[in-house]
């Protein structure tokens, strides 16, 4: 009987699940919508019922266990403090719901943190044990490895270095506070920046064609790669931020690398070899060129899914 675990990426808009092996296929996946479940309970019958269906269709399997990715998840005690953007408020206790269904080990973690498991059991940071893994998305996650291990600090929620102050008094957080870094290196973060820049110049830019409401990063992206002056200083200014950041993470920390995964990675040149060559002007001169600045090898998958199983096998 092959054995596999069920990876579960929790997001504010949907909830997707994959059955995964020991070599990272996905054998199954599916996804339902985490916003129409309002009662926790619901929501719990629903993912579960998800999971063995998913498991019916691969055969013959034996499930190992159950790996969570969530924002504000907590590691050492498998809840869910505080999430700003799910239905459920206060502290979910989400491993021992899961446990009601299911006779197997349940591991939940922040969601960014399981995509740094990912990119350490399946990606580029194999056999890495110093890295940091940053995922660009619509806010910015992070997780870090130091000696082997991901570091959760005392009360399970160290790592959130998109939530350090990059711009003292600057863009207003979701969190509440002003100049949190994910303000300005992140998809959302991005768009900002382009209607600043916008007010800014008076350079002509197609971007000026299109509503708040319409824009997207991909947008931005697509007109810096035909010329656009104004997108290129979008991505420009970005990396310079992101660069300086990484640079006094790097002090801390001292990584062999720094991945970067979500859709603005895509960007290679833009924002990943961008973010390098700032971050070395920025760098105290002993850990010059020492850092590597990678896309995740993982670009293109679910590593959401992948890292979240992976958590049963670390």
């Amino acid at each position: 009987m092959r054995k596999v675990s069920a990876g579960i990426d929790i997001g504010g808009t949907n909830t997707v699940m994959g059955i995964v092996t020991d070599d990272a296929k996905i054998l199954a996946e599916a996804s339902i919508s985490t916003q129409e479940y309002v009662e926790l309970a619901d929501y719990i019958t629903a993912v579960s019922a998800t999971i063995k269906k998913l498991l019916a269709e691969c055969g013959d399997v034996e499930l190992r266990g159950i790996g969570v990715g969530v924002p504000n998840g907590n590691f050492y005690s498998g809840t869910i403090e505080m999430a700003p953007n799910l239905p459920w408020k206060g502290k979910v206790h989400l491993a021992d719901e899961l446990g009601r269904h299911f006779g197997c080990k349940i591991v939940v973690t922040n969601d960014a943190k399981a995509a740094t498991i990912g990119e350490m059991v399946y990606g580029g940071a194999k056999g890495m044990k110093n890295f940091v893994m940053i995922t660009l998305g619509t806010g910015l996650g992070s997780g870090v490895v130091v000696n082997g291990g991901l570091v959760y600090g005392a009360d399970g929620f160290a790592g959130e270095f998109g939530h350090t102050t990059a711009i003292p008094g600057g863009r207003q957080c979701g969190c509440g506070r002003l100049g949190c870094l994910e303000t300005y290196a992140s998809a959302t973060g991005i768009k900002r920046t382009a209607f600043e820049m916008m007010a800014k110049y008076n350079a002509n830019s197609k971007m000026r064609d299109i509503p708040f409401s319409k824009l997207t990063s991909k947008d931005i992206y697509t007109l810096a790669t035909e010329g656009d002056e104004l997108a290129i200083k979008c991505f420009d200014y970005t990396a310079d931020i992101l660069g300086r950041k990484l640079a006094d993470l790097c002090t801390v920390i001292s990584p062999e690398a720094i991945f970067i995964f979500g859709g603005l990675a895509n960007a290679k040149e833009l924002i990943v070899d961008a973010t390098k060559k700032y971050m070395e002007q920025y760098m105290l001169p002993v850990f010059r060129n020492k850092v590597k600045v990678l896309p995740s090898a993982l670009l293109g998958t679910n590593i959401a899914v992948l890292g979240a199983s992976a958590l049963v096998a670390e």
